[in-house]
């Protein structure tokens, strides 16, 4: 059961990056990775919205199954997340303001953000047990802080480089993003051989 969980965990960090790998939560990836105290306060903000929503989402499936309401997932899921996301927006106006200045506009967008409904929706569907899809949940969002720092060091660096005029903007930012996807790629296999 351990060496389950274990080989879960760093699967969702590594080789099932939702980033870098199967390319939800682009919109805080690209927005939030100019600066790497924004990059840490999203990246950790969205691994606490995603465990929560396992948390509430999960057992909660169950109860829509049983009312033979599964069709209405989706729909109960976005308002879960809504209703979590407006919580954590409350407490990091109450308690840490400065990060709550500086995630901005990006903080609300932990709502739409698709990695959040995604870890949701995958870990019922991947047929985790409660236990399972909180370890999913947690590691997709290490994932995701992983690549918000990551892309944050680059991003600073590409910023003090002189680059060509066609590449500056975006266009850097893009093929850096695609760098670091080609990198994580290296991980597949690496998870499953650590623990055969």
């Amino acid at each position: 059961m351990f060496k389950s969980l274990i080989i879960i965990l760093l699967s969702s960090v590594l080789v099932n990056n939702y980033v870098l790998s199967r390319f939800l939560g682009i919109c805080p990836f690209l927005g939030v990775s100019k600066k790497l105290n924004q990059a840490t306060g999203m990246g950790i903000a969205v691994t606490v919205v995603m465990l929560l929503a396992t948390a509430v989402t999960w057992p909660l499936q169950l109860l829509l199954d049983k009312a033979g309401l599964g069709y209405m997932q989706t729909i109960v899921f976005i308002l879960v997340i809504a209703s979590l996301v407006q919580m954590l927006e409350l407490l990091l106006k109450r308690f840490i303001p400065a990060l709550h200045k500086g995630l901005g506009v990006y903080l609300p967008l932990i709502t739409t953000n698709c990695a959040v409904l995604g870890v949701a929706i995958n870990n019922i569907t991947d047929g985790y047990n409660f236990l399972e899809s909180l370890v999913s949940s947690l590691g997709v969002g290490l994932g995701f802080l992983l690549a918000m720092v990551l892309f944050s060091g680059l991003r600073s660096r590409i910023d003090e480089t002189n680059i060509p005029k066609p590449f500056r903007g975006l266009a850097a930012t893009l093929i850096a993003a695609s760098f670091i996807s080609l990198a994580f790629m290296g991980f597949a296999g690496i998870v499953e051989k650590m623990f055969a």
